[in-house]
C-alpha cells in the first residue's frame, strides 16, 4: 500500500516540481523584461559620461591657469564657449553640422547598399573570396586621406568626390565584418534551413543575415567610423566655395586663421557628432541584437 502511494505521488511531485520550475522561469522574464526604473537610467548610463566630461573640463581649465601653454596654443573653455556662441548668433553652427553630418549618413548608406551584397558574395562564392578577400583587408588597411587626391583629380571639387572618399573607406569595412559575420555562423544552422527549403536569396534573408547580425553589426559599426573619418579627410584637404563649410573645413580655416578656440570648437563637434551617432543609432541596435539572443539580461 505505501509503494502505491509513492508510485502515485512521485509524478505529482515531478509535476509539481515542473510548475515551479516553469513559474520561477516565468518569474525571471518578467523581471528582466520590465522597464529599467528612470533614477537607475540616470545613474548607470547618464552620470558617468557627465562625470567624465566635467572633469575633463576641470583639468582643462587647471592647466589653463597653470600657464603650460601659451593663450593662443591653449585656449580656455571659455575661449571656446565663446566660440560656440558666436556660431550660433551667426546662424552657421548648425550649418556646419548639417553639412558634414547630411554627407555622412547619405555616404554610409551608400556604402550600406554596396558593401552588404558584395559581403555576401565574397563569404559565400569561393572564387569571388579568393580573388576579393585579400583586395578588400588590404582596402580597409590603407588610409581615407590616400584617397583624397585622385577622387580630387578624378572627379573634381565637388560632392561626387566626397562620397567617393567615403565609399573607398566604408564599403571594405561594411563587408568585411558580413564576411567575418558569416563565417561565425554554426553549419548547422546552414543544413536546417536548406532542409526547410531555404536556398539563395531565401537562405540569405532568413538564415545567413539574421545568424551573421552580431558580426555584420560591427562591420557596421567599423564602417561608420571610417565613413565620417573619411569624410573629415575630405573636408580638410579639398576646399571649395561650392562645397560649403563642413567641420573639416572648419577646422582647416581655424589653422588658417591661427585661431585654436576655433580648432578645438571643430574638434569638439567632431566628436560629439561620433558620440551622438554611436549613442543614437548603433548602441540601441547592438543591445537590441544582444537581448535577442538572450546575450544582454538588463540595461
Amino acid at each position: 500500500m505505501a509503494s502505491t502511494d509513492t508510485s502515485v505521488d512521485a509524478p505529482v511531485k515531478d509535476g509539481g516540481d515542473l510548475a515551479g520550475l516553469e513559474a520561477g522561469l516565468d518569474a525571471l522574464e518578467t523581471v528582466e523584461s520590465g522597464r529599467t526604473p528612470l533614477r537607475e537610467t540616470l545613474l548607470r548610463k547618464v552620470l558617468p559620461p557627465v562625470t567624465a566630461v566635467a572633469l575633463v573640463l576641470v583639468v582643462w581649465q587647471l592647466l589653463v591657469w597653470a600657464k603650460v601653454a601659451p593663450d593662443y596654443k591653449l585656449p580656455s573653455p571659455a575661449a571656446v564657449w565663446g566660440e560656440v556662441e558666436t556660431a550660433w548668433l551667426q546662424g552657421t553652427l548648425l550649418d556646419y553640422i548639417w553639412t558634414s553630418v547630411s554627407r555622412g549618413l547619405l555616404g554610409f548608406l551608400l556604402a550600406l547598399a554596396i558593401g552588404t551584397p558584395l559581403g555576401l558574395l565574397v563569404a559565400r562564392v569561393g572564387f569571388v573570396r579568393a580573388a576579393l578577400g585579400p583586395v578588400l583587408s588590404g582596402l580597409q588597411s590603407l588610409p581615407s586621406v590616400a584617397w583624397v587626391p585622385p577622387a580630387v583629380i578624378w572627379l573634381g571639387l565637388n560632392d561626387s568626390m566626397m562620397y567617393a572618399v567615403i565609399l573607398l573607406g566604408a564599403v571594405p569595412s561594411i563587408a568585411n565584418g558580413l564576411v567575418a559575420g558569416i563565417d561565425q555562423i554554426p553549419p548547422l544552422f546552414l543544413r536546417a534551413g536548406r532542409t526547410l527549403g531555404a536556398t539563395g536569396l531565401r537562405e540569405a534573408r532568413h538564415i545567413v543575415l539574421p545568424a551573421a547580425l552580431p558580426g555584420y553589426l560591427a562591420g557596421l559599426k567599423q564602417g561608420w567610423a571610417f565613413s565620417w573619418r573619411s569624410l573629415m579627410a575630405a573636408e580638410i584637404i579639398a576646399s571649395s566655395p561650392d562645397l560649403g563649410v563642413g567641420l573639416g573645413q572648419l577646422l582647416e580655416n581655424g589653422r588658417n586663421n591661427a585661431s585654436m578656440s576655433q580648432v578645438f570648437l571643430a574638434i569638439f563637434l567632431i566628436l560629439l557628432v561620433g558620440i551622438a551617432i554611436d549613442l543614437l543609432i548603433f548602441s540601441p541596435l547592438e543591445r537590441r541584437v544582444l537581448r535577442g539572443r538572450g546575450l544582454l539580461v538588463k540595461g
